[in-house]
């Protein structure tokens, strides 16, 4: 009985350390953008407007419902000083930009050898720059993913299982992650949101250049899968994932987005709002915030947030 308890006790210490470990933010805005050309041959996709904000504000509000203030900006050099121009170091939403460049287009898994440093000795969600999740639940998702050990990756439905990373379940297990398989065995793609503890870094330094000349961000969850610490949080009906990354993509995400704003008049994706409503800016500052910004309606709504409390 005595070292049942002991055991018990083990795991309940893992778990709390594991909860009370910091979590840092990486947004990967890099890239050519070449499926959106000839849009993208003179603005980074990121900076591309989704409806009435830019890309880069819905995976950027994803981290911070996350509750994460720390964030990570890889970008290219070309588009560098445009996000800092948009964004500057993130204190007027009460959280703190870094940057750095991708200085070519070597895949999803470098984020974590460029950031490095950033990270340091913490654990790491990394959104990509063109995805947008959405709904009422998420928040909380998110912020339980951050409790787990490991590494979480997250799964959604797809009708063109072989544009993306596919990962094959029995059950709860994890059978298979395959990248853009010819011959997919489900379709459940692994989307652009990932929770891995500190070893991500150590993976991504042995991860080798696939038949794409890139590293994969799927060899790096068959390491977390073979040390039987990766979990798969499976998003459904209630979550909407959009990857705006083509053309066909970023027209859906705008109509979508535009469509539930004006029935709900709710914004989605607002930094701003969600810096309020985290308590990391008081609400002088989210009226200075509006300021600039109340001819374009968004500042008003801004305003309207600030009276509602």
């Amino acid at each position: 009985m005595q070292i049942k308890i002991h055991q018990i006790s083990i795991v309940l210490i893992g778990l709390f350390c594991n909860m009370c470990k910091k979590y840092k933010g990486i947004i990967l805005a890099g890239g050519t953008g070449t499926r959106l050309y000839p849009c993208t041959q003179v603005v980074s996709k990121q900076l591309m407007p989704v409806y009435d904000k830019p890309l880069i504000y819905y995976p950027l509000s994803t981290l911070m419902l996350a509750d994460i203030k720390d964030i990570l900006i890889i970008t290219t050099s070309d588009s560098l000083n445009q996000f800092k121009k948009l964004l500057g170091d993130g204190s007027k939403w009460g959280v703190n930009f870094q940057y750095e460049i991708q200085e070519n287009p070597n895949g999803l898994a470098e984020a974590f050898i460029i950031g490095e440093k950033f990270i340091g000795d913490d654990n790491v969600c990394l959104v990509l720059g063109d995805n947008i999740l959405y709904g009422n639940s998420l928040k909380s998702i998110l912020l339980k993913c951050k409790k787990e050990e490991g590494g979480t990756i997250f799964s959604y439905p797809v009708v063109d299982p072989k544009r993306f990373g596919i990962v094959e379940m029995n059950g709860d297990k994890i059978v298979s992650i395959v990248e853009k398989p010819k011959e997919p065995k489900s379709n459940r793609a692994v989307i652009g949101i990932y929770f891995f503890d500190n070893k991500v870094i150590e993976y991504a330094k042995k991860v080798k250049p696939s038949w794409r000349d890139e590293l994969e961000m799927s060899s790096i969850h068959n390491y977390y899968l073979d040390n039987n610490s990766l979990r798969v949080e499976e998003l459904n009906r209630g979550v909407t994932w959009i990857d705006a990354g083509t053309c066909d993509s970023l027209l859906v995400a705008s109509n979508f987005i535009s469509s539930v704003e004006k029935m709900q008049t709710y914004k989605i994706s607002c930094p701003e709002e969600i810096a309020f409503k985290n308590g990391w800016i008081d609400k002088e500052e989210l009226e200075n915030l509006a300021k600039p910004l109340v001819k374009s309606g968004y500042g008003q709504y801004l305003n309207r947030v600030s009276e509602s409390l």
